[in-house]
């Protein structure tokens, strides 16, 4: 038998499972067990195994990403925290930035840290900023402070000392006192978590990876011995925020780098989809039952990022937020989900999300204990969703619940009949996303016209056309598997890592290309032994990224390197690709000041093996409808009988008028009238606006 690659991505309402065997895939979509995550995993597996007809041990890989260590640190469940830092600086990370995120809030609330006051403590150490020691570690201070800790009852300790991106010696001996008296206290040190300039973001990402490392260690063990038992015994690999697979050994060691690894696997998708398809423009989005997820794909390559802010105070505001310095795929993530919840302002305008219902009691229509009215409960008013084909139909969705709850919180309050409640939910948290997207373009220098919508996520095939007429867009692809995108994603993923280092360079006549090279030498070592213990034969695909700024400026934009060795020549070309990157961004280069880079990045990943070309699209083939049901129709106002399709009865070049619903197990989409749809000839919906 082939061997079988199974992808589990756990979010906040719905597990999803894809398995992929001799070249079919199979999905499941099963609710999530919040209190214990491994259990609906399990279930997820049990079911999946059985549809495909596999044993667990010709599994030959299990890619696994969730949305536990976010969740762990939004709920501040997270272990009981030490944080212990050069003397003179424990407030540092309570300090944070000078600015204020929400300039005239009088009443404006910092994030409270990770870590409380009376946790922190200062040791007698320095390093300079060029790596030369003022003071000697006090080895006495840190083994006084060891009783202390362990009368606190401290379960992890975060190491953070100032300069220590570019000397950690200090940071290592302090874990290894530490470690000889609390053995089984977990220690994050900031100089291996994130090695870089600006120390309130490192001491945060490694107070933050600290915190979590004890719940995603207490999880993985239980997971991995639940999944031997099973008979399992293939590797467990953990999607990354950066879009790359990583060792078990290292999940458990870095657990911050997995907080965004659900929406990675996504843009993972939408971007192989991208190159595969040939579109250099993409819009991928994302909705599942919590939050919906918006990342631009430039040339087949979303945009990476090492910047991320994780439990904001202010919904989605930038800046009122846990700074994390990870690598990440970049993209714009708001409270708009299936579950996201419904209800009425003080000012009479309805509201949607960030809360959500998630899968414990989850929509009203689940029947399960919600009374709130959510997106989902919106969507079974209008019609859009088959109350007795939900998931599949694992879930009966109850229309007179659903119902009951968008009257009571919405339709009552404003004196609006069920459906244009129902319809102004809908409305609301298609704006919010579409304004986003806006939002997150203009800050990146991007346009939205002329991009393809990729769509996947249980919600996002539902909402994808009426997002993409609000935003100018005229072509939406739904591939397979959409209702389980991440998951798919996940499959498509490389084993890859990502290393980086502050070292301060001046482009000018000093530059030396003989030292850039070797700081890309100790790298890629680094690298390439992270990256050879998951793919041992695989060839090695590098990328090389630095940090750049005018001298005189606080803040860098990435810039993307050449391959190849560094030369006396390199330094015009460093220059001249700045120039293009600012001018990008901001419209303008500034003529006459210098140019400086602060970071240097390289991500080192094993080559997937590439995509096949696809066919040219046939000629349409008309469908037939498997019966109709009532849609509620914007333009009229009111429910109109569509034409049903099931994904499953349609075949490639198979051509679908607008209105229509096309439904699957663990998705829907819809067809407005102003659209139409296609069967592309890898299998993916392509709905195409009338007329372009």
């Amino acid at each position: 038998m082939d061997k079988a690659r199974l992808a589990v991505d756990i979010g906040g309402t719905f597990t999803d499972l894809c398995l992929e065997s001799g070249g079919k895939l199979t999905s499941v979509k099963v609710l999530t067990t919040p209190r214990a995550p491994e259990e609906g995993v399990l279930t997820g597996m049990a079911e999946i195994l059985k549809q495909s007809g596999i044993n667990p041990a010709d599994l030959s890989l299990i890619i696994h990403g969730t949305t536990l260590a976010t969740n762990a640190i939004i709920e501040r469940k997270g272990a009981k925290t030490a944080l212990v830092v050069t003397e003179g600086f424990r407030d540092s990370i309570e300090i944070a930035f000078e600015h204020r995120f929400e300039q005239y809030d009088i009443f404006m609330q910092k994030p409270t840290p990770l870590v409380a006051r009376d946790l922190r403590f200062g040791i007698p150490e320095r390093i300079d900023g060029r790596g030369n020691l003022l003071l000697a570690l006090d080895e006495g201070a840190v083994r006084t402070l060891a009783p202390k800790l362990k009368a606190a009852g401290i379960e992890a300790i975060a190491i953070g000392y100032m300069h220590a991106y570019l000397d950690g010696t200090h940071e290592r001996r302090t874990r290894d006192i530490l470690a000889e008296t609390l053995p089984d206290v977990s220690i994050s040190i900031s100089s291996e978590v994130s090695p870089e300039i600006r120390e309130y973001e490192r001491w945060s990402t490694a107070v933050a990876n600290a915190y979590v490392q004890p719940v995603m260690d207490r999880y993985l063990g239980r997971l991995d011995t639940a999944l031997r038992k099973l008979g399992v015994t293939c590797p467990l690999f953990m999607i990354t925020s950066g879009g790359g697979l990583a060792a078990l050994e290292t999940a458990r060691k870095f657990p911050i780098r997995l907080v965004e690894s659900g929406p990675a696997g996504g843009a993972i998708l939408a971007a192989a989809l991208a190159r595969q398809c040939g579109l250099d423009k993409v819009l991928s989005f994302d909705m599942g039952g919590t939050t919906a997820k918006i990342c631009l794909i430039d040339n087949g390559e979303p945009q990476h990022s090492r910047t991320f802010e994780v439990a904001r105070q202010y919904r989605f505001l930038k800046g009122s937020g846990l700074p994390l310095r990870i690598p990440v795929i970049e993209m714009v993530e708001i409270g708009a989900g299936g579950g996201s919840i419904a209800a009425v302002d003080s000012l009479s305008r309805i509201n949607v999300g960030p809360e959500s219902a998630g899968a414990e009691p989850g929509p009203a229509s689940y029947g399960r204990g919600g009374t709130k009215p959510t997106v989902t409960d919106a969507d079974v008013v209008l019609g859009r969703l088959d109350p007795g084909y939900f998931a599949g139909g694992s879930i009966k969705l109850s229309p007179e619940k659903a119902g009951a709850a968008v009257d009571a919180a919405v339709g009552g309050p404003l004196g609006l009949k069920q459906l244009d409640a129902a319809f102004g939910v809908s409305e609301i948290v298609e704006e919010n996303m579409a304004n986003a997207a806006r939002v997150h373009a203009v800050e990146r220098g991007k346009e939205l016209q002329n991009r393809t919508m990729i769509a996947f996520g249980g919600a996002a095939p539902i909402h994808a056309a009426r997002l993409a007429e609000k935003l100018g867009i005229g072509r939406v692809l739904v591939p397979t598997g959409a209702g389980v995108g991440s998951a798919v994603g996940f499959l498509m993923a490389p084993v890859a890592y990502e290393v980086v280092r502050s070292r301060y360079v001046q482009l000018d006549d000093k530059f030396s290309p003989d030292y850039v090279t070797r700081l890309f030498g100790e790298m890629r070592a680094e690298a390439e032994a992270v990256v050879k213990a998951g793919a041992p034969t695989a060839k090695l695909v590098e990328a090389r990224t630095a940090d750049m700024r005018y001298r005189g400026q606080g803040h860098e934009i990435t810039v993307d390197l050449p391959p190849g060795p560094f030369t006396a020549a390199s330094r015009a070309t460093l220059i001249k690709l700045y120039e293009e990157g600012y001018a990008a961004t901001f419209g303008r280069t500034i003529p006459g000041l210098g140019v400086e880079i602060m970071n240097w990045t390289l991500r080192l990943a094993a080559e997937q093996p590439a995509l096949p070309k696809i066919a040219p699209q046939p000629a349409d083939i008309p469908s037939k409808a498997r019966g109709t049901r009532p849609v509620y129709d914007p333009a009229d106002q009111d429910m109109k009988d569509v034409s049903i399709y099931y994904r499953a009865d349609l075949t490639i070049g198979s051509f679908i008028p607008g209105p229509a619903v096309i439904a699957e197990d663990e998705t829907t989409t819809i067809v407005p009238k102003s659209f139409s749809a296609r069967i592309t000839p890898i299998g993916a919906i392509l709905l195409e606006k009338v007329g372009t």
